[in-house]
């Protein structure tokens, strides 16, 4: 893991991918934010996320949503949360080009589900000047960093359980964190 000093350069032609669950909203309480009452912002990430939209050209949230493939919830309950997550998020500064999901269950292997490159690719399809040698992809778990480094972007790790081992290339206790040392190396 290299310190927060050897972040790269971030400029508007950089990419910022970021999970959702234990890195923009609190993890659920029953494994699944199932309805908009259900989801709680992290500390600090809707100012984080109002920072990290100066200084990325793209913001895309990528987040697996399986509690759908078990019939927990409904793609118009996600739907729902992402309108109103959205909304709050735009409220508070920050801008989000796009949320891609995948509710594929994990034994599906479905080549949308992270680790795998599938929400990758349609981002790159909806905004072809993406270059993933310049993202970066912020999650909370192994898959979110082996989606990240199986397309060749650095890596933030989220957490504050030194126990959860992930080859990540920077490690910040919060999104805020992150996005608050992104800025002092940048500048602004």
């Amino acid at each position: 893991m290299a310190p927060p000093s050897a972040l790269p350069h971030i400029t508007t032609k950089w990419t910022l991918f970021l999970d959702r669950d234990g890195v923009i909203n609190e993890p659920p309480e029953h494994l699944y934010a199932r309805n908009w009452q259900e989801f709680h912002f992290c500390k600090g990430s809707l100012e984080a996320l109002r920072i990290v939209s100066t200084l990325f050209g793209r913001v895309i949230i990528v987040t697996n949503q399986q509690g759908i493939g078990k019939g927990l919830m409904r793609e118009e309950d996600l739907s729902l949360i992402h309108k109103y997550m959205c909304r709050e998020i735009e409220q508070a500064g920050g801008d989000i080009d796009a949320v891609y999901s995948c509710p594929a269950l994990e034994e599906e292997e479905h080549p949308e589900r992270k680790p795998n490159p599938g929400m990758a690719h349609r981002a790159c399809e909806d905004f072809p000047e993406i270059d993933m040698k310049r993202s970066v992809m912020v999650g909370d778990k192994r898959n979110d960093i082996a989606f990240g480094q199986n397309l060749s972007m650095y890596t933030v790790l989220i957490t504050m359980n030194s126990n959860i081992q992930a080859n990540a290339d920077f490690h910040f206790s919060s999104l805020f964190g992150f996005a608050k040392c992104i800025q002092q190396i940048v500048g602004t």
